[in-house]
């Protein structure tokens, strides 16, 4: 059987812009995400994708997988869920064939995005009722906040493109606008909590499969809102605890950690508990 997770891992990530618009805000008209005090920010939620991207690309067996990425050609979660070929069957989330537990436990041991974040799993009772299926997952990760306030450049673009007919006549222009982040540095933290790790099966390698794409978040991402070039991760700090519960808590380890605007970091001394350096990629 293979072993889980044995240490406390806290982890931070350094990644810097240089005009792009690192996450928009759909209820913003798609400019960069800002909180009130002017600070980027870059959610946890796009964070993962990126990750999943990765892992993905790198030949992990990924549940959640994106339009734009997948390689299964599934259309749905439920249909990757159900496929006998990609997934577990349909069986294995009907409570006359299969008992949720097992069900979850299927999930953790199919896919590694499952057991290192977690999933919610809809999970058939009888005719009337169902159930959901919830798994925790060890690993989390913070949103990024950049270190000091960003400036956010928005840009009037036009479009003169015949998207009907014959082309033969010209459409109308239409409007739209472009943001992006003229420069700036942000930092994310997360963490991977052993005990966590021993209801998924979250292991020692899947720790280092995520770590080994950390540096690369950013590799096979470009848009024309991230042109090539435009995001990089500078630097991953990353502490490996002696045991379980880890000799300091995450917070007292991420807030050992501090980064300047050019993205240069220090990182105060923890007895006992030494941070590899990784360069980003």
């Amino acid at each position: 059987m293979k072993m889980t997770l044995e240490n406390k891992i806290d982890f931070a990530i350094i990644l810097s812009v240089k005009n792009a618009n690192p996450n928009g805000d759909p209820l913003n008209g798609n400019r960069p995400r800002v909180d009130y005090d002017g600070f980027g920010e870059i959610s946890d939620v796009c964070l993962k994708r990126k990750i999943r991207n990765r892992l993905l690309a790198n030949g992990q067996s990924i549940f959640v997988q994106s339009d734009d990425n997948k390689i299964d050609g599934m259309p749905s979660l439920k249909e990757r869920a159900e496929s006998s070929e990609f997934g577990l069957g349909k069986d294995a989330f009907n409570s006359k064939k299969t008992k949720p537990e097992q069900a979850g436990q299927m999930a953790c041991e199919k896919w590694l995005d499952v057991r290192s974040f977690g999933q919610l799993f809809a999970f058939k009772g009888s005719e009337k009722d169902g159930v959901s299926i919830p798994i925790r997952g060890p690993v989390s990760i913070q949103s990024a906040f950049s270190v000091e306030p960003v400036g956010v450049t928005s840009t009037q673009i036009t479009k003169s493109v015949s998207g009907e007919g014959d082309g033969t006549k010209r459409s109308s222009d239409t409007m739209g606008m472009k943001h992006r982040v003229d420069k700036a540095v942000y930092v994310t933290y997360g963490a991977m909590s052993p005990q966590l790790a021993e209801r998924t099966g979250f292991s020692d390698d899947d720790a280092e499969s995520i770590k080994d794409v950390l540096p690369r978040l950013f590799e096979g991402d470009a848009s024309s809102a991230r042109p090539e070039g435009s995001m990089k991760v500078e630097k991953v700090i990353w502490w490996k605890h002696n045991s379980k519960a880890g000799q300091y808590s995450s917070a007292t380890v991420h807030r050992s950690l501090t980064v300047n605007p050019d993205a240069t970091f220090a990182v105060e001394k923890l007895d006992g508990l030494e941070p590899e350096i990784v360069d980003g990629f």
